[in-house]
C-alpha cells in the first residue's frame, strides 16, 4: 500500500513509520523544509509543512492512504497560532486531500480528563474548559474529525494514551524522559500526591494498534490505544523495583508548582526562551486520564503491555542508549 505518512520525524510517527516500512508499505513522510529531524530510513522524502493544504494535496497525490500522525505537542510556543494552523488545520488538509482512507492519530486528551472514572470513545464533559493550547485544539480537531465522519469521510480515529518507551526524545517523550531522569537521580520529586490515575500505553503496543487500525478499521471507527491506568505513584514504585533505586522522597504541592509554571510562562512569553513547566499543565496533571480500550482489542486485535514489562524494556533501552542519547526539538 502507498501512504503519505505525516509525523514521521515523531516518537511516536517514526516508530510507525518504521513498523509501515517493515511489513512491506510504500512510505512518503511529508517533512517540513529545514526540519533537524530526518523519518525513518526507508521512507521517500516529500517536502511541506502539514499547514500548508496545497502541499499536503500534492503529497498525498496517488496514495492508498494518509496516517496522520503530525501534531504540535508542546506546553508553550511563541505564536500560539500554530496549535490551531498543525493540530486543527493539519486534519482539514489531510481530509481534503481526499484520500481513500485516512488513520487519524488524536490523543487521550481529546476526549478530556475522567475524574473518577475510566472512559470509552463516547466520554463527554459538560462546560468543558480545556487547559491548554494543545488540548483545545486537540478537542476542536476531534470535533472535525467526527463531523467529516458523519459525512461518509474514510476516517478512523485513534486516541491513544500517554506513550512510553524507547524512540527519539520528543516534547512526545514525556513519560520516557522521566524514566531517564529517574535513573540519572535528576527528578526532582513527585508533582502533588501522585494519586491521579494515568493510562500509560507502550508504544509499541500503540504502534500495532495503527497497523492493526489501517487494515481493519471501520470508516468513522473510534479506538482507544491505551494502557494500564496506574498512579505516579505506582510507576515509580515500579521503577524503583525494577533498578533498585529509591523514587523520590519529595512531593511538590500543586501550587508550588503552579506558581513557578506560572512564572515561567510569562518569561517565556517576554523572552521567547521555552519553559520547562507552565501553570497550564500542572492544572493536568491534577486530574486523572483512565481510558478503556476494550474496543480496539474487540474489534482490532489490539493488545496491551503491562506497565511493568514495558518499563523493564524502557529502562534497557536507555541504559544501552545513554551514551549516545539527545534530545531532538
Amino acid at each position: 500500500m502507498k501512504i503519505l505518512l505525516t509525523g514521521g520525524t515523531g516518537f511516536l510517527g517514526g516508530r510507525i513509520g518504521e513498523a509501515l516500512i517493515t511489513v512491506g508499505h510504500d512510505v512518503t513522510a511529508l517533512v517540513r523544509p529545514g526540519s533537524p529531524r530526518r523519518p525513518p530510513a526507508g521512507s521517500k522524502i516529500a517536502e511541506g509543512d502539514v499547514a500548508d493544504a496545497e502541499a499536503v494535496r500534492r503529497a498525498a497525490s496517488g496514495c492508498d492512504a494518509i496516517l496522520h500522525a503530525a501534531a504540535l505537542v508542546k506546553m508553550w510556543v511563541p505564536d500560539r497560532s500554530r496549535f490551531d494552523a498543525i493540530n486543527v488545520g493539519g486534519l482539514r488538509n489531510v481530509l481534503a486531500a481526499g484520500a481513500p482512507r485516512v488513520v487519524y492519530t488524536s490523543s487521550f486528551i481529546a476526549l478530556g480528563p475522567t475524574d473518577g472514572a475510566v472512559a470509552d470513545e463516547g466520554w463527554t464533559i459538560r462546560s468543558r474548559r480545556p487547559h491548554n493550547d494543545y488540548e483545545r485544539t486537540k478537542a476542536d480537531a476531534l470535533r472535525d474529525a467526527r463531523e467529516a465522519a458523519s459525512k461518509g469521510a474514510p476516517l478512523v480515529t485513534l486516541f491513544p494514551g500517554v506513550v512510553y518507551g524507547p524512540g527519539t526524545l520528543t516534547d512526545g517523550s514525556l513519560v520516557t524522559k522521566m524514566v531517564l531522569d529517574f535513573l540519572q537521580g535528576r527528578l526532582p520529586g513527585v508533582l502533588g500526591p501522585g494519586d491521579r490515575r494515568i493510562s500509560y500505553a507502550y508504544v509499541d503496543d500503540v504502534v500495532g494498534g495503527h497497523l492493526l487500525a489501517l487494515q481493519r478499521g471501520k470508516p468513522g471507527g473510534e479506538y482507544i490505544l491505551a494502557g494500564e491506568n496506574r498512579t505516579m505513584m505506582d510507576l515509580l514504585k515500579i521503577l524503583s523495583r525494577i533498578t533498585g533505586i529509591r523514587p523520590p522522597a519529595r512531593h511538590i504541592p500543586y501550587w508550588a508548582a503552579g506558581l513557578l509554571g506560572r512564572l515561567q510562562r510569562m518569561r517565556a512569553d517576554l523572552t521567547g526562551k521555552e519553559p520547562e513547566i507552565t501553570d497550564e499543565v500542572v492544572r493536568i496533571y491534577r486530574h486523572e486520564w483512565a481510558y478503556d480500550s476494550t474496543r480496539a482489542i474487540t474489534e482490532l486485535g489490539y493488545s496491551i503491555t503491562p506497565l511493568e514489562d514495558g518499563l523493564t524494556r524502557t529502562v534497557e533501552w536507555l541504559r544501552r542508549e545513554k551514551g549516545s542519547m539527545r534530545e531532538t526539538r
